[in-house]
């Protein structure tokens, strides 16, 4: 039987940090799903993991005599999944100057020198930068929308105070709740996950995800493009942005073209700029270089990685990256790049995050939650905070 392994490619997880300093580049969210159980639907197989070895002992990584790796940055289609199926011991398969996948009993450092190479014929999505993850999601809604209800019928939506524009691109999973709220899916799909609920008064605007479990709370505004991970909180408005999952911004505020991570938590009344005053791209810290990197887009807001918080009525300037596990509150537009393990804010100035005060707050998150945070989960932010004093800190 073949043996799958998504595989970082070193270049684009660079890129996707902070987020890929918790987590493989594939367990990534972009659509409904992570790009990790785009490949488990298509190839109807559990891929093993090939990542940073302190994220093994979570990620595991399995191989075997028949091995086919693939690029976990590539946005799995059944195309793409059926011509990766096809490939042959000793072929690899691209699209233009990317490598998709390769069949090999071990691992090849450089498919295209030592494999023969065949190409894909159709375009590919593959997730290269932080922002490709709120600029692609949209369309992974879309692409993952058909894929999950091909051939099922939705959950009747039978609340008679929820106003509904194209039922026939609404979805409703297994113990979804809707009440008092209007749903217009006449741009896009809507999908609400299982025991999720959509609460009195919200307007949802597709394509739109809300993960397993998740709330939208009272009078929400969830505008298009938006994916919700599983058991996330949600209030206020939200526009173009994408939480993994276990993540809240449960009040009043805006976030817009943002990315967070999972376990992180916004106050009340957090809001983020996503565009500037004169209309210029927007510049956003880059861990790949450790310096400013043009994002060619006009809209672009935060990006907090995992275990990050932020106190009531923080607020975030266009293109803000936040590390992982770090602790914001204060007065003013915060800096545009606060690194991991940071505790403080622009008016109090920041000091380094005790790591034991740190885990302890992370263990209560997940705790209060049901979930499991142990010894595997501590070594992984322990890593992140030493490594994390070699990254620039301006």
């Amino acid at each position: 039987m073949t043996n799958y392994i998504l595989y970082d490619d070193a270049a684009i997880r660079r890129h996707l940090l902070p987020f890929t300093f918790t987590r493989p580049v594939s367990e990534i969210r972009c659509g409904i799903l992570t790009l990790t159980e785009k490949w488990a639907h298509f190839l109807q197989a559990k891929p093993s993991f090939l990542t940073e070895p302190y994220l093994q002992t979570k990620f595991p990584f399995v191989a075997t005599d028949d091995n086919i790796f693939i690029n976990g940055a590539v946005c799995a289609t059944s195309a793409i999944a059926e011509a990766v199926r096809n490939l042959a011991e000793g072929e690899a398969l691209a699209a233009l100057d990317q490598i998709i996948a390769y069949r090999s009993p071990f691992e090849v450092v450089d498919p295209r020198q030592e494999l023969n190479v065949i190409s894909f014929p159709d375009p590919i999505v593959i997730i290269q930068r932080v922002w490709d993850i709120y600029g692609e999601n949209g369309a992974q809604i879309k692409a993952d929308f058909a894929a999950l209800t091909h051939d099922r019928v939705s959950q009747p939506l039978n609340d008679p105070f929820t106003r509904v524009y194209a039922p026939e691109n609404v979805f409703l999973e297994e113990g979804a709740k809707v009440r008092a709220s209007v749903l217009n899916a006449e741009n896009g799909p809507i999908y609400i996950g299982k025991n999720a609920t959509v609460s009195e008064g919200s307007v949802i605007i597709g394509p739109f995800a809300l993960g397993e479990g998740a709330t939208v709370n009272w009078g929400a505004k969830m505008r298009m493009n938006t994916s919700i991970g599983p058991h996330c909180k949600v209030g206020g408005e939200v526009s173009n942005s994408v939480l993994f999952g276990f993540s809240n911004k449960g009040h009043d505020g805006f976030l817009g073209n943002s990315v967070l991570g999972e376990w992180c938590n916004l106050g009340a009344n957090c809001n983020n700029s996503n565009l500037k005053n004169d209309y210029t791209n927007v510049k956003l810290y880059s861990y790949a270089t450790e310096a400013m990197e043009d994002t060619h887009r006009l809209f672009c807001g935060l990006f907090m990685g995992d275990f990050s918080k932020a106190g009531i009525s923080t607020l975030f300037n266009t293109g803000t990256v936040v590390g992982v596990n770090t602790n914001v509150f204060g007065a003013g537009f915060q800096p545009k790049h606060i690194p991991s393990f940071s505790w403080g804010g622009l008016a109090e100035g920041f000091t380094e995050y005790r790591i034991e005060k740190a885990l302890k707050v992370a263990f209560e998150t997940v705790s209060r939650r049901g979930e499991a945070f142990g010894e595997t989960e501590r070594e992984i932010l322990k890593y992140v905070f030493e490594i994390s004093r070699g990254y620039n800190r301006k």
